[in-house]
């Protein structure tokens, strides 16, 4: 199939239309009649935006790897799109072969952020395909499943996908599109198929389990209601990164991407333990690949895209345990090729400057620091193990190598917080600037700080999974007190939208109810929510409104509170406690209590914290110990 008449009049119509025509350099295209199972990977955002998901060129490359699967690309069309597809009455269809979602065998969402939900509602209505499970004949639609970090609390889109895979897809979408495949050959039913693929580590079937309610709103009972299903879903999990696949023929877009550059994996997880960071509980333990392997990829990557930037993907980039080395290899390669090379969130320390001056050169675009918090009580009690000292002398080497603009991060709304830890912020902006005049006199006078502050959301699978969210009340309060004190002479601030970041703790932690939320907000045309000139506060005030009385609660106000602004005890089932990180609960309860005191913990590098995963797979301390 290719692209029809009526087609190319539509896109004539939009803005951006290589969004919508495939065929790019790399592309995959298969002969449908020669595969068993055809899967499309479904992003739920624009074109830029999943392009620059390298996840997804992970699992492309696995996926069509297989002589038996076909993979191919969905992604969510702006506005403009949607509208002229539905007045022509055009389903949503899959870039490499045109073929219309709804005669997939399996649609595939990756969950990076709990703003695109409403996204994946309209994706699967616009794919002829019924947004509730239930509504969904055997046999006449394809299976919908979803997998990403969002996945780890699987309950708000519980009516929506049939299965969610939990953990690192490399171990389970492949199994289980090959599991269809022989489904499909020996024809059962839907249910026979789904207790198949519930035995798979990482597999989640939502109707297996039966969530009850107690009076005060809460959960009081989670029950399994088929055998064959797990008690508890155990995280799928590379252990060895070395050896797993790694894309070097990725799929090169027409059109400039958010992230338009070779991508190498050097690391998953993280050891530093940062109290609020789900990615780094969920990610753990550390695996790494060799310094030979990443330059091997980078170098086939580059020369099979024409990619004229390689930027390194991790946690954190220079705890890779032999950074140097392999920085100044890479270095080196990338200089001969006259290729950038991009090395995101490293520790700023005297090589990572050493480097950094070497990579910029004169040309030296702003450095990023994330103190997080603005005083050391409070990065203690997140377990962001900087000191002001840190901050300060990284700024002053930064100052003197010739960098004009220094960028801070900061969050807001966390446990304990004070306004003396705002008042901080400001100090840390003020002294910042006054080490430039100290440095460089007036001849500093371009140097520019840029503050930009996030609102906090508690995540599962975290030590802070149990706190209550600040309301938006208090985080304008906040936001316009940062801003009087912010009144510096050559620094500039930013905050995140309010509204978004309440909405995203509900459906962070939220239970299956969530879903007639979700459902309801949908219904009155949300969608793209964490766009701001598409997020609609006022149709999401409704959907709450009108799901207030139906789930059980007084008020919109009430339920809200309920989700967000009230703090869960110690003893409470939280709606993902039947997902097994490999991150222990006790190990969470015991950092929230380590935090109440202001009590650090050290990085997994200077010795086990005891957080549970070295039961399961040897953590990054065992492995170098060997």
């Amino acid at each position: 199939m290719g692209i029809d008449k009526e087609l190319e009049s539509i896109l004539k119509r939009v803005e951006k239309p290589a969004r919508y025509i495939g065929g790019e350099v790399n592309m995959v295209r298969k002969n449908p009649d020669d595969v068993s199972v055809r899967i499309g990977f479904a992003f739920p955002d624009t074109y830029e935006i999943g392009m620059s998901y390298m996840g997804m060129q992970i699992l492309y490359n696995i996926l069509n790897g297989n002589d038996r699967i076909c993979c191919e690309r969905v992604f969510a069309p702006a506005a403009d799109m949607e509208e002229i597809m539905r007045e022509k009455g055009r389903k949503l269809y899959t870039l490499e072969t045109f073929t219309p979602v709804d005669k997939l065998d399996v649609l595939g969402f990756t969950l990076q952020y709990e703003m695109s939900y409403t996204n994946i509602l309209n994706m699967l209505d616009l794919g002829g395909i019924p947004v509730r499970k239930d509504d969904r004949k055997d046999g006449c639609y394809p299976l919908i499943i979803a997998g990403g970090p969002c996945a780890f609390n699987p309950e708000p889109l519980a009516d929506f996908v049939d299965a969610f895979l939990i953990g690192d897809g490399e171990e389970t979408l492949e199994k289980v599109c090959l599991a269809f495949a022989d489904a499909k050959a020996g024809k059962p039913d839907r249910k026979a198929f789904l207790e198949a693929i519930s035995e798979i580590d990482g597999v989640y079937v939502p109707e297996f389990y039966d969530v009850e309610y107690g009076e005060n709103h809460s959960i009081s009972a989670v029950k399994k209601i088929n055998d064959r299903a797990p008690e508890t879903v155990t995280r799928a999990i590379v252990k060895d990164i070395e050896g797993a696949e790694f894309p070097v023929n990725n799929i090169v877009p027409y059109i400039d991407t958010v992230h338009d550059r070779s991508v190498v994996e050097t690391f998953r997880g993280c050891t530093r333990g940062c109290r609020f960071c789900q990615a780094g509980m969920i990610y753990r333990p550390v695996r790494e690949r060799k310094p030979d392997t990443i330059e091997n990829l980078a170098m086939e990557q580059l020369a099979n895209t024409g990619h004229e930037e390689l930027s390194l993907l991790s946690l954190s980039t220079s705890d890779y345990s032999q950074f140097e080395p392999m920085a100044t290899g890479l270095m080196g390669l990338c200089r001969k090729q006259n290729v950038a090379l991009s090395l995101p969130s490293l520790r700023l320390d005297s090589f990572s400057f050493r480097v950094l001056d070497e990579i910029q050169g004169y040309r030296k675009s702003g450095l990023t620091f994330a103190p997080e918090a603005g005083t050391q009580r409070l990065r203690d009690v997140i377990n962001k193990n900087i000191t002001e000292d840190d901050i300060f002398s990284a700024t002053r080497q930064a100052v003197e190598l010739g960098w004009e603009h220094i960028k801070l991060y900061f969050m807001i709304g966390l446990p304990t917080e004070t306004l003396e830890d705002l008042d901080g912020i400001a100090e840390i902006a003020r002294k910042i600037m006054d080490i430039n005049y100290d440095v460089r006199g007036r001849k500093g006078g371009r140097f520019r700080v840029t503050v930009s502050v996030s609102n906090f959301v508690p995540k599962p699978h975290t030590p802070f999974q149990w706190e209550a969210q600040n309301t938006a009340e208090e985080f304008i309060e906040k936001h316009n007190y940062l801003s009087s004190k912010l009144r510096i002479k050559g620094v500039t601030f930013n905050y995140h939208e309010t509204a978004t970041s309440n909405l995203e703790a509900v459906f962070a932690r939220g239970d299956r109810r969530c879903g007639r939320i979700l459902e309801e907000a949908w219904k009155l045309g949300c969608r793209f929510d964490g766009w701001t000139e598409h997020f609609r506060p006022e149709a999401w005030r409704k959907a709450f409104e009108n799901c207030a009385a139906d789930l059980g609660f007084d008020s919109a106000d009430d339920m809200e509170a309920f989700y967000n602004y009230r703090e869960r005890t110690a003893e409470e089932i939280l709606p993902w406690d039947m997902i097994n990180p490999f991150v222990s609960r006790d190990y969470f309860l015991a950092e929230r209590n380590k935090a109440v005191k202001c009590e650090t913990t050290h990085d997994c590098r200077e010795g086990c914290t005891g957080c549970g995963v070295n039961r399961y797979t040897d953590c990054f301390v065992n492995c170098k110990q060997k």
